[in-house]
């Protein structure tokens, strides 16, 4: 895919999917714009300190940028914490950095794109915007509100040819699940429910962002799209059969 002239914003690009997705628009020959708390130098991408949570930071970043064509909203955070746990402190943190920071985001972008016609936003919302994963209720909370945002957002949006998307990763390699990918027990459980046995990377994630906001996905807008292996597809769970094997990493299939 070729960005060539398009000038991208990522928020929460500093780590992660954020990280990857920026190098991908980078390498792709985007001008890139990093916002997010902490400084990282990724090839190619120029850098801005900005807090989602707080609109005038957000409003002063995307002041600085000229004429951004593409924004990917990643910015996230997450407390694992169950219902009865959760301190207020925590849903109000979480729900400030991944729904509110998202809509200050939103907001911010649409106010530039529109008044050149054209523009593409693309969501980090997640599977569990859909499921009830335990120990977990702020963080769905705030990634099933990202749905509300993306909806509303495509059907106001769409006038002015901005066009609003999402991605719904699963269990990705990263700094916040660096926990779970290190404990072989956790993964062989969690990835039984995986139909390709395995986690994914965050440049897997990247590359699906840079699909919806190419022009591959001009007749795209409303779309959440999921890159989680195949995971809400399999209710019952796939693996575990006779034969079948977990290496620490995935699973591999026995003769069946």
């Amino acid at each position: 895919m070729n960005f060539k002239g398009e000038t991208v914003v990522v928020t929460g690009g500093a780590n992660g999917i954020g990280l990857a997705a920026s190098k991908a628009f980078a390498a792709a020959g985007a001008a890139v714009w990093i916002v997010d708390l902490e400084i990282a130098d990724p090839s190619g991408a120029q850098f801005c300190i900005a807090d989602v949570t707080d609109p005038a930071s957000i409003q002063k970043a995307f002041a600085s940028i000229r004429d951004p064509s593409i924004v990917v909203v990643n910015a996230g955070m997450v407390y694992g914490k169950s219902l009865l746990e959760t301190s207020p402190d925590q849903w109000n943190r979480t729900l400030a950095v991944n729904l509110s920071g998202a809509f200050h985001t939103v907001q911010a972008a649409a106010e530039k794109m529109r008044k050149r016609g054209k523009g593409a936003i693309v969501l980090t919302a997640s599977t569990n915007s859909y499921d009830g994963e335990p120990d977990l209720i702020a963080y769905n909370a705030s990634k099933a509100g990202l749905l509300g945002i993306l909806h509303t957002a495509a059907n106001e949006l769409g006038p002015y040819g901005i066009r609003v998307n999402a991605v719904c990763p699963g269990l990705i390699r990263t700094r916040l699940t660096a926990t779970s990918f290190a404990d072989p027990k956790v993964l062989s459980e969690y990835f039984k429910h995986v139909p390709l046995g395995r986690g994914g990377e965050p440049e897997e994630v990247a590359q699906v962002i840079l699909f919806l906001a190419s022009d591959m996905a001009s007749y795209v807008t409303g779309a959440a799209l999921f890159v989680d292996g195949g995971q809400m597809a399999s209710k019952f769970g796939t693996w575990g059969k006779e034969g079948d094997t977990f290496d620490g990493q995935r699973w591999i299939r026995g003769n069946r």
